[in-house]
């Protein structure tokens, strides 16, 4: 990995949640290269521990459940036993389900029965969703923040455009976001006392394994929504994971962003700021 800038985080004790995904993976990376102790959590363990092995001796990689407390504070007490204390944390377990996306954008008067509606979105799905990106931000960040109490911390929320739009056919991971992004302001004020920084990263469109069936057919062809999303980029393209890590360590340097908390940076070409006319 190429890095866009070094800073030195030969001090911090990293845990990241979601670790063996496609964009987290390559933050505990960046992290690692700048001298920082990443602990790879992940309900997936070998795709954490791929990463971790790719790392080297200063990762870890720990099966860990984001849902089940219990699981989270195992995970904290190995990571405690091996590098110390955390004194940063990465939220970045979430994602989308199917049983709670309509199949189309619009609910129309004309709109077939075999189409997937508002109305029939699943209930278990609309709570996994919330639970996936909310509720495991809450309970890890439980955990995790009781080892920054003293010395201070840092924590990085992964929020994403649809916490400033929704986005059509996905409403509950939409409000999920939304839900990140106000989560992370109220994390920034009530730490603040305690020398613990808040901040997220919400990325625009980035292609991973969770959407690339969503944006390209099985031949490769961008497709319906691929053109719509690109068209509503000034930039006129997807984004790169690594355009993702110079905002990554801008807010991971104290030095370069230290009286800063509460913030969401959009990385997203422009897409935030396009009115579509």
């Amino acid at each position: 990995m190429k890095l866009p800038f070094k800073v030195d985080l030969s001090d911090k004790v990293v845990a990241l949640t979601g670790a063996g995904g496609a964009i987290i993976s390559q933050f505990a990376e960046a992290m690692a290269l700048c001298g920082a102790k990443v602990a790879l959590l992940d309900i997936n363990y070998e795709a954490a521990k791929a990463v971790a092995d790719r790392i080297g001796e200063n990762a870890l990689a720990v099966e860990t459940n984001a849902l089940n407390k219990d699981s989270i504070k195992a995970a904290k007490a190995l990571i405690n036993e091996k590098f110390g204390k955390v004194n940063f944390l990465i939220n970045g377990a979430g994602g989308n389900n199917p049983k709670a996306t309509t199949d189309n954008e619009y609910m129309t008067p004309d709109i077939g029965e075999d189409v997937k509606t508002f109305f029939d979105l699943d209930e278990a799905g609309l709570k996994f969703v919330f639970d996936l990106n909310i509720t495991s931000a809450f309970l890890v960040t439980q955990v995790f923040a009781e080892d920054m109490l003293e010395t201070g911390g840092n924590i990085i929320n992964i929020s994403s455009m649809n916490a400033y739009h929704p986005l059509t056919k996905i409403p509950a991971y939409s409000a999920a976001k939304a839900g990140i992004s106000n989560f992370t302001e109220w994390l920034a004020v009530h730490f603040a006392p305690m020398g613990i920084r808040c901040n997220a990263i919400a990325p625009g469109f980035f292609v991973g394994n969770q959407n690339r069936g969503l944006l390209f057919d099985k031949d490769g062809n961008p497709t319906p929504r691929s053109h719509k999303i690109l068209s509503g980029t000034p930039m006129k393209r997807f984004g790169d994971v690594s355009e993702l890590i110079g905002s990554l360590l801008f807010l991971a340097d104290d030095g370069a962003s230290g009286f800063i908390t509460g913030i969401v940076i959009p990385v997203d070409g422009g897409f935030n700021a396009y009115s579509g006319v």
